[in-house]
Protein backbone atom coordinates (compact mmCIF):
# COMPACT_ATOMS: atom_id res chain seq x y z
CA UNK A 1 0.00 0.00 0.00
CA UNK A 2 1.13 3.55 -0.73
CA UNK A 3 0.63 5.69 2.37
CA UNK A 4 0.10 9.41 2.01
CA UNK A 5 -0.21 12.10 4.67
CA UNK A 6 -3.20 14.41 4.45
CA UNK A 7 -5.06 16.69 6.86
CA UNK A 8 -8.65 15.51 7.31
CA UNK A 9 -11.54 17.93 7.69
CA UNK A 10 -12.74 16.26 10.90
CA UNK A 11 -9.43 16.50 12.75
CA UNK A 12 -8.75 19.90 11.26
CA UNK A 13 -11.72 21.40 13.07
CA UNK A 14 -11.59 19.05 16.07
CA UNK A 15 -8.09 20.17 16.97
CA UNK A 16 -8.93 23.88 16.42
CA UNK A 17 -6.90 24.18 13.25
CA UNK A 18 -3.64 23.09 14.88
CA UNK A 19 -2.71 19.59 13.79
CA UNK A 20 -2.76 17.07 10.95
CA UNK A 21 -4.08 13.53 10.93
CA UNK A 22 -2.54 10.55 9.17
CA UNK A 23 -4.64 8.78 6.54
CA UNK A 24 -4.01 6.11 3.99
CA UNK A 25 -4.61 7.48 0.49
CA UNK A 26 -4.49 4.79 -2.19
CA UNK A 27 -4.67 6.14 -5.75
CA UNK A 28 -6.90 4.08 -8.00
CA UNK A 29 -4.07 3.32 -10.40
CA UNK A 30 -2.53 1.04 -7.73
CA UNK A 31 -5.76 -0.60 -6.58
CA UNK A 32 -6.45 -3.10 -9.34
CA UNK A 33 -9.26 -5.63 -8.90
CA UNK A 34 -12.98 -5.04 -9.09
CA UNK A 35 -14.04 -1.55 -10.09
CA UNK A 36 -10.57 -0.57 -11.32
CA UNK A 37 -10.39 1.42 -14.55
CA UNK A 38 -7.07 0.94 -16.35
CA UNK A 39 -5.15 4.06 -17.47
CA UNK A 40 -5.89 3.25 -21.11
CA UNK A 41 -9.58 3.96 -20.44
CA UNK A 42 -11.27 7.21 -19.45
CA UNK A 43 -9.44 9.40 -16.96
CA UNK A 44 -11.30 11.13 -14.15
CA UNK A 45 -10.78 14.54 -12.64
CA UNK A 46 -11.86 17.19 -10.14
CA UNK A 47 -11.75 20.99 -10.27
CA UNK A 48 -10.81 22.79 -7.04
CA UNK A 49 -11.78 26.45 -7.23
CA UNK A 50 -14.70 27.13 -9.57
CA UNK A 51 -14.86 30.91 -9.77
CA UNK A 52 -14.50 32.65 -13.12
CA UNK A 53 -11.31 30.91 -14.23
CA UNK A 54 -12.31 27.63 -12.59
CA UNK A 55 -15.56 27.38 -14.51
CA UNK A 56 -13.49 27.34 -17.68
CA UNK A 57 -11.72 24.23 -16.38
CA UNK A 58 -15.03 22.37 -16.09
CA UNK A 59 -15.01 21.77 -19.85
CA UNK A 60 -11.31 21.01 -20.33
CA UNK A 61 -10.68 17.77 -22.31
CA UNK A 62 -8.78 15.87 -19.61
CA UNK A 63 -11.20 13.12 -18.60
CA UNK A 64 -14.55 12.65 -16.91
CA UNK A 65 -15.41 15.29 -14.31
CA UNK A 66 -16.43 13.74 -10.98
CA UNK A 67 -16.07 16.52 -8.42
CA UNK A 68 -16.01 20.30 -7.99
CA UNK A 69 -14.93 22.26 -4.93
CA UNK A 70 -15.19 25.85 -3.72
CA UNK A 71 -15.41 27.78 -0.45
CA UNK A 72 -18.10 30.02 -1.95
CA UNK A 73 -21.48 28.26 -1.92
CA UNK A 74 -22.78 30.28 -4.88
CA UNK A 75 -19.75 29.42 -7.01
CA UNK A 76 -20.07 25.79 -6.01
CA UNK A 77 -23.76 25.55 -6.90
CA UNK A 78 -23.16 27.28 -10.23
CA UNK A 79 -20.43 24.75 -11.06
CA UNK A 80 -22.66 21.81 -10.11
CA UNK A 81 -25.42 23.17 -12.33
CA UNK A 82 -22.99 23.54 -15.26
CA UNK A 83 -21.35 20.15 -14.72
CA UNK A 84 -24.60 18.21 -14.57
CA UNK A 85 -25.57 14.88 -13.01
CA UNK A 86 -22.97 12.68 -11.37
CA UNK A 87 -20.67 15.50 -10.28
CA UNK A 88 -20.40 15.95 -6.52
CA UNK A 89 -19.70 19.27 -4.82
CA UNK A 90 -17.33 19.86 -1.90
CA UNK A 91 -16.39 22.84 0.29
CA UNK A 92 -13.05 21.34 1.45
CA UNK A 93 -10.39 20.32 -1.09
CA UNK A 94 -9.02 17.67 1.29
CA UNK A 95 -12.22 15.65 0.94
CA UNK A 96 -11.74 15.67 -2.84
CA UNK A 97 -8.17 14.38 -2.49
CA UNK A 98 -9.35 11.46 -0.35
CA UNK A 99 -11.31 10.03 -3.30
CA UNK A 100 -9.30 7.18 -4.87
CA UNK A 101 -11.37 7.31 -8.07
CA UNK A 102 -9.98 10.71 -9.19
CA UNK A 103 -6.88 10.77 -11.39
CA UNK A 104 -6.35 14.48 -12.11
CA UNK A 105 -6.87 17.56 -9.97
CA UNK A 106 -7.30 21.01 -11.56
CA UNK A 107 -6.22 23.92 -9.33
CA UNK A 108 -7.63 27.24 -10.64
CA UNK A 109 -7.75 28.79 -7.15
CA UNK A 110 -6.07 32.12 -6.33
CA UNK A 111 -2.27 31.65 -6.39
CA UNK A 112 -1.77 31.71 -2.61
CA UNK A 113 -3.39 28.25 -2.59
CA UNK A 114 -1.53 26.72 -5.55
CA UNK A 115 1.44 25.30 -3.65
CA UNK A 116 -0.48 23.78 -0.74
CA UNK A 117 -3.08 22.08 -2.92
CA UNK A 118 -0.51 20.93 -5.51
CA UNK A 119 1.64 19.34 -2.81
CA UNK A 120 -1.34 17.70 -1.11
CA UNK A 121 -2.56 16.40 -4.49
CA UNK A 122 0.86 14.96 -5.31
CA UNK A 123 0.98 13.22 -1.93
CA UNK A 124 -2.51 11.83 -2.56
CA UNK A 125 -1.37 10.29 -5.85
CA UNK A 126 -3.11 12.76 -8.17
CA UNK A 127 -1.75 14.28 -11.35
CA UNK A 128 -2.03 18.06 -11.42
CA UNK A 129 -3.26 20.73 -13.85
CA UNK A 130 -2.49 24.04 -12.13
CA UNK A 131 -3.35 27.60 -13.10
CA UNK A 132 -0.70 30.26 -13.51
CA UNK A 133 1.18 31.77 -11.80
CA UNK A 134 2.45 28.44 -10.51
CA UNK A 135 3.18 29.71 -7.01
CA UNK A 136 3.13 32.94 -5.02
CA UNK A 137 6.77 32.63 -3.95
CA UNK A 138 10.00 31.03 -5.14
CA UNK A 139 10.16 28.83 -2.05
CA UNK A 140 6.67 27.49 -2.67
CA UNK A 141 7.70 26.61 -6.22
CA UNK A 142 10.71 24.64 -5.00
CA UNK A 143 8.46 22.67 -2.66
CA UNK A 144 5.99 21.87 -5.43
CA UNK A 145 8.80 20.58 -7.67
CA UNK A 146 10.06 18.33 -4.88
CA UNK A 147 6.60 16.94 -4.06
CA UNK A 148 5.65 16.25 -7.69
CA UNK A 149 8.91 14.45 -8.41
CA UNK A 150 9.06 12.55 -5.12
CA UNK A 151 5.58 11.16 -5.72
CA UNK A 152 6.03 10.45 -9.44
CA UNK A 153 3.20 12.71 -10.58
CA UNK A 154 2.52 14.44 -13.92
CA UNK A 155 2.21 18.22 -13.65
CA UNK A 156 1.21 20.92 -16.12
CA UNK A 157 0.78 24.65 -15.73
CA UNK A 158 -2.08 26.26 -17.60
CA UNK A 159 -0.22 28.31 -20.16
CA UNK A 160 0.60 26.94 -23.57
CA UNK A 161 2.10 29.54 -25.88
CA UNK A 162 5.49 27.83 -26.06
CA UNK A 163 3.88 24.97 -27.98
CA UNK A 164 0.62 26.18 -29.55
CA UNK A 165 -1.52 29.23 -30.35
CA UNK A 166 -0.79 32.78 -31.46
CA UNK A 167 1.64 34.42 -29.05
CA UNK A 168 -0.74 37.21 -28.02
CA UNK A 169 -0.37 40.20 -30.38
CA UNK A 170 3.14 39.42 -31.57
CA UNK A 171 1.72 38.12 -34.84
CA UNK A 172 3.26 34.65 -34.84
CA UNK A 173 3.38 31.39 -32.97
CA UNK A 174 6.49 30.63 -30.90
CA UNK A 175 7.71 27.79 -33.12
CA UNK A 176 9.29 29.84 -35.94
CA UNK A 177 10.86 32.19 -33.38
CA UNK A 178 12.39 29.16 -31.66
CA UNK A 179 13.76 27.91 -34.98
CA UNK A 180 15.27 31.32 -35.68
CA UNK A 181 16.99 31.60 -32.31
CA UNK A 182 18.29 28.03 -32.37
CA UNK A 183 19.96 28.83 -35.70
CA UNK A 184 21.86 31.76 -34.10
CA UNK A 185 21.06 33.92 -37.16
CA UNK A 186 20.51 36.85 -34.78
CA UNK A 187 23.67 36.02 -32.87
CA UNK A 188 24.03 35.67 -29.09
CA UNK A 189 23.42 36.92 -26.41
CA UNK A 190 19.95 38.33 -27.01
CA UNK A 191 17.77 41.05 -25.55
CA UNK A 192 13.99 40.48 -25.40
CA UNK A 193 11.61 43.40 -24.81
CA UNK A 194 8.11 42.66 -23.54
CA UNK A 195 5.89 45.71 -24.08
CA UNK A 196 2.81 46.96 -25.90
CA UNK A 197 5.03 47.75 -28.89
CA UNK A 198 6.08 44.10 -29.13
CA UNK A 199 2.54 42.82 -28.53
CA UNK A 200 2.01 42.47 -24.77
CA UNK A 201 -0.20 44.49 -22.40
CA UNK A 202 0.83 44.40 -18.71
CA UNK A 203 -2.74 45.20 -17.61
CA UNK A 204 -1.94 47.75 -14.92
CA UNK A 205 -5.66 48.15 -14.27
CA UNK A 206 -5.31 45.08 -12.02
CA UNK A 207 -4.31 47.33 -9.11
CA UNK A 208 -5.25 46.84 -5.53
CA UNK A 209 -6.96 49.54 -3.51
CA UNK A 210 -4.86 51.14 -0.79
CA UNK A 211 -7.74 51.60 1.63
CA UNK A 212 -10.44 48.98 2.08
CA UNK A 213 -13.14 49.62 4.67
CA UNK A 214 -14.06 46.33 6.41
CA UNK A 215 -17.40 44.90 5.38
CA UNK A 216 -19.54 41.96 6.55
CA UNK A 217 -18.61 38.60 5.07
CA UNK A 218 -21.36 37.23 2.77
CA UNK A 219 -23.15 34.18 4.14
CA UNK A 220 -22.15 32.04 1.18
CA UNK A 221 -18.39 32.61 1.59
CA UNK A 222 -16.09 30.84 4.05
CA UNK A 223 -13.71 33.79 4.11
CA UNK A 224 -11.33 32.30 6.68
CA UNK A 225 -10.86 29.25 4.44
CA UNK A 226 -10.53 31.48 1.37
CA UNK A 227 -7.64 33.32 3.08
CA UNK A 228 -6.08 30.01 4.13
CA UNK A 229 -2.31 30.53 4.44
CA UNK A 230 -2.47 34.26 3.67
CA UNK A 231 -2.30 36.83 6.50
CA UNK A 232 -5.64 37.74 8.01
CA UNK A 233 -7.10 40.95 6.57
CA UNK A 234 -10.68 42.16 7.18
CA UNK A 235 -13.10 41.19 4.43
CA UNK A 236 -13.81 43.51 1.53
CA UNK A 237 -15.29 42.32 -1.81
CA UNK A 238 -12.40 43.87 -3.74
CA UNK A 239 -9.98 41.55 -1.95
CA UNK A 240 -11.52 38.28 -3.12
CA UNK A 241 -12.62 36.48 -6.27
CA UNK A 242 -11.59 38.19 -9.54
CA UNK A 243 -10.09 41.20 -7.74
CA UNK A 244 -7.58 39.24 -5.64
CA UNK A 245 -4.95 39.84 -8.36
CA UNK A 246 -4.38 43.35 -7.04
CA UNK A 247 -2.97 42.28 -3.66
CA UNK A 248 0.50 40.93 -2.82
CA UNK A 249 -0.88 38.35 -0.38
CA UNK A 250 -2.63 36.46 -3.20
CA UNK A 251 -1.03 37.42 -6.55
CA UNK A 252 0.98 40.28 -8.08
CA UNK A 253 -1.24 42.47 -10.24
CA UNK A 254 -0.83 42.25 -14.01
CA UNK A 255 2.78 41.15 -13.49
CA UNK A 256 1.69 38.14 -11.43
CA UNK A 257 -1.27 37.20 -13.57
CA UNK A 258 0.09 37.75 -17.08
CA UNK A 259 3.78 37.17 -16.40
CA UNK A 260 3.91 33.44 -17.02
CA UNK A 261 1.90 33.74 -20.23
CA UNK A 262 4.35 36.31 -21.58
CA UNK A 263 7.62 35.09 -20.05
CA UNK A 264 7.46 31.31 -20.21
CA UNK A 265 7.85 31.38 -24.03
CA UNK A 266 10.70 33.88 -23.64
CA UNK A 267 12.46 31.54 -21.22
CA UNK A 268 12.00 28.68 -23.71
CA UNK A 269 13.27 30.82 -26.60
CA UNK A 270 16.37 31.83 -24.64
CA UNK A 271 17.11 28.19 -23.67
CA UNK A 272 16.80 28.99 -19.97
CA UNK A 273 14.45 26.25 -18.75
CA UNK A 274 17.03 25.07 -16.21
CA UNK A 275 18.20 28.39 -14.79
CA UNK A 276 17.13 31.88 -13.71
CA UNK A 277 18.31 35.49 -14.09
CA UNK A 278 21.26 36.55 -11.95
CA UNK A 279 20.56 40.31 -11.92
CA UNK A 280 17.18 42.00 -11.45
CA UNK A 281 16.45 45.71 -11.34
CA UNK A 282 13.13 47.55 -11.21
CA UNK A 283 12.31 51.17 -11.97
CA UNK A 284 9.07 51.82 -10.12
CA UNK A 285 7.28 54.04 -7.63
CA UNK A 286 7.29 53.01 -3.99
CA UNK A 287 4.88 50.15 -3.52
CA UNK A 288 2.07 49.78 -1.01
CA UNK A 289 2.57 46.90 1.49
CA UNK A 290 -0.83 45.40 0.65
CA UNK A 291 -1.97 46.64 -2.77
CA UNK A 292 -0.07 46.00 -6.01
CA UNK A 293 0.67 49.22 -7.89
CA UNK A 294 2.25 49.93 -11.28
CA UNK A 295 5.92 49.88 -12.25
CA UNK A 296 7.85 51.47 -15.10
CA UNK A 297 10.55 49.06 -16.21
CA UNK A 298 12.14 45.80 -15.03
CA UNK A 299 15.46 44.49 -16.32
CA UNK A 300 16.55 40.87 -15.87
CA UNK A 301 19.95 39.56 -16.94
CA UNK A 302 21.23 35.97 -17.22
CA UNK A 303 24.78 34.79 -16.57
CA UNK A 304 25.48 34.49 -20.32
CA UNK A 305 24.43 38.10 -20.98
CA UNK A 306 20.91 37.50 -22.30
CA UNK A 307 18.46 40.13 -21.07
CA UNK A 308 14.72 40.48 -20.65
CA UNK A 309 13.24 43.99 -20.51
CA UNK A 310 9.73 44.39 -19.13
CA UNK A 311 8.68 47.79 -20.45
CA UNK A 312 5.60 48.73 -18.44
CA UNK A 313 5.39 52.27 -19.79
CA UNK A 314 5.99 51.23 -23.41
CA UNK A 315 8.88 53.68 -23.33
CA UNK A 316 10.64 52.40 -26.44
CA UNK A 317 7.99 52.51 -29.15
CA UNK A 318 10.47 51.29 -31.79
CA UNK A 319 11.83 48.34 -29.80
CA UNK A 320 12.25 44.98 -31.52
CA UNK A 321 10.89 41.98 -29.69
CA UNK A 322 14.29 40.26 -29.91
CA UNK A 323 17.61 41.92 -30.64
CA UNK A 324 20.95 40.16 -31.16
CA UNK A 325 24.39 41.31 -32.30
CA UNK A 326 23.59 40.23 -35.86
CA UNK A 327 19.96 41.18 -36.32
CA UNK A 328 16.55 42.11 -34.93
CA UNK A 329 13.09 40.55 -34.92
CA UNK A 330 10.06 42.82 -34.71
CA UNK A 331 6.37 42.30 -34.08
CA UNK A 332 4.69 40.56 -36.99
CA UNK A 333 7.85 38.50 -37.61
CA UNK A 334 9.50 41.39 -39.38
CA UNK A 335 13.27 41.71 -39.36
CA UNK A 336 16.20 43.73 -40.62
CA UNK A 337 17.52 40.45 -42.05
CA UNK A 338 16.36 39.96 -45.69
CA UNK A 339 14.11 36.97 -46.49
CA UNK A 340 13.80 36.04 -42.82
CA UNK A 341 10.62 33.98 -43.30
CA UNK A 342 12.14 31.93 -46.11
CA UNK A 343 15.29 31.30 -44.10
CA UNK A 344 13.32 30.19 -41.04
CA UNK A 345 11.06 27.91 -43.10
CA UNK A 346 14.13 26.00 -44.27
CA UNK A 347 15.42 25.42 -40.72
CA UNK A 348 14.80 22.17 -38.78
CA UNK A 349 11.91 22.08 -36.32
CA UNK A 350 12.58 22.30 -32.57
CA UNK A 351 12.75 19.15 -30.46
CA UNK A 352 9.30 17.50 -30.16
CA UNK A 353 7.37 17.90 -26.92
CA UNK A 354 4.50 16.03 -25.25
CA UNK A 355 1.72 18.59 -25.57
CA UNK A 356 -1.31 16.37 -24.87
CA UNK A 357 -1.85 16.24 -21.11
CA UNK A 358 -3.96 13.09 -21.17
CA UNK A 359 -1.24 11.34 -23.18
CA UNK A 360 1.32 12.46 -20.61
CA UNK A 361 -0.83 11.07 -17.78
CA UNK A 362 -1.58 7.74 -19.45
CA UNK A 363 1.97 7.10 -20.63
CA UNK A 364 3.64 8.73 -17.59
CA UNK A 365 5.60 11.11 -19.81
CA UNK A 366 6.74 14.55 -18.74
CA UNK A 367 4.43 17.24 -20.11
CA UNK A 368 5.91 20.03 -22.26
CA UNK A 369 5.35 22.67 -19.56
CA UNK A 370 5.94 20.81 -16.32
CA UNK A 371 6.86 21.46 -12.70
CA UNK A 372 10.55 22.14 -13.48
CA UNK A 373 10.34 24.64 -16.34
CA UNK A 374 7.11 26.16 -15.00
CA UNK A 375 8.86 26.84 -11.70
CA UNK A 376 11.68 28.59 -13.55
CA UNK A 377 9.32 30.77 -15.57
CA UNK A 378 7.32 31.58 -12.45
CA UNK A 379 10.62 32.47 -10.77
CA UNK A 380 11.13 35.20 -13.40
CA UNK A 381 7.78 36.62 -12.28
CA UNK A 382 8.55 36.28 -8.58
CA UNK A 383 12.01 37.83 -8.96
CA UNK A 384 10.39 40.77 -10.74
CA UNK A 385 7.76 41.14 -8.01
CA UNK A 386 10.44 41.21 -5.30
CA UNK A 387 12.49 43.80 -7.20
CA UNK A 388 9.39 45.98 -7.54
CA UNK A 389 8.54 45.67 -3.85
CA UNK A 390 12.09 46.45 -2.70
CA UNK A 391 12.81 49.06 -5.38
CA UNK A 392 16.53 48.29 -5.72
CA UNK A 393 18.88 46.02 -7.72
CA UNK A 394 19.12 42.37 -6.70
CA UNK A 395 21.59 39.57 -7.36
CA UNK A 396 20.31 35.99 -7.49
CA UNK A 397 21.99 32.57 -7.38
CA UNK A 398 20.00 30.36 -9.82
CA UNK A 399 21.49 27.14 -8.41
CA UNK A 400 20.82 27.79 -4.72
CA UNK A 401 17.72 29.83 -5.69
CA UNK A 402 18.58 32.48 -3.13
CA UNK A 403 19.56 36.13 -3.27
CA UNK A 404 23.25 36.80 -2.73
CA UNK A 405 24.10 38.43 0.62
CA UNK A 406 20.63 39.92 0.87
CA UNK A 407 18.61 38.78 3.92
CA UNK A 408 15.84 41.30 3.22
CA UNK A 409 15.23 39.95 -0.29
CA UNK A 410 15.51 36.34 0.90
CA UNK A 411 12.61 36.90 3.29
CA UNK A 412 10.41 36.96 0.19
CA UNK A 413 11.65 33.49 -0.87
CA UNK A 414 9.86 31.70 1.99
CA UNK A 415 7.06 33.94 3.20
CA UNK A 416 5.33 32.70 6.37
CA UNK A 417 1.94 31.02 6.19
CA UNK A 418 -0.91 31.55 8.62
CA UNK A 419 -1.34 28.61 11.01
CA UNK A 420 -2.16 25.78 10.66
CA UNK A 421 -1.13 25.89 7.00
CA UNK A 422 2.48 25.11 6.20
CA UNK A 423 4.56 23.49 3.48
Amino acid sequence: MLKKRLITRRNFFKQSLTAAAVLTIVPRHVLGGQGYTPPSDELTRAVIGVGGMGRGHLKYPAGKLLAVCDVDAKHLQMAIDIAGPGVKGYRDFREVLQRPDIDIVHIPTPPHWHALISIAAAEAGKDIWCEKPMTRTIGEGRNVVQAVQKNGRIFRINTWFRFRGQFYNFGSTVKPIKKLLESRILGWPLKVTVSETTGFNWKFYWHGKTYLKPQPVPDELDYNFWLGPAPYKPYHPHRVHSNFRGYWDYDGGGLGDMGMHYLDPVQYLLEKDGTSPVEIEADCPQQHPDACLSWRRIRLKYADGCKIILDGENRDIKAPFIEGPQGKLYRGFKSDIPYIREKVAALPDPEPQVTDFTEAVRKRKTFALNEENAHRSCTIVNLSKIAVRLGRPLRFDPVKQLFINDPEANRYIHQPMRAPWHL
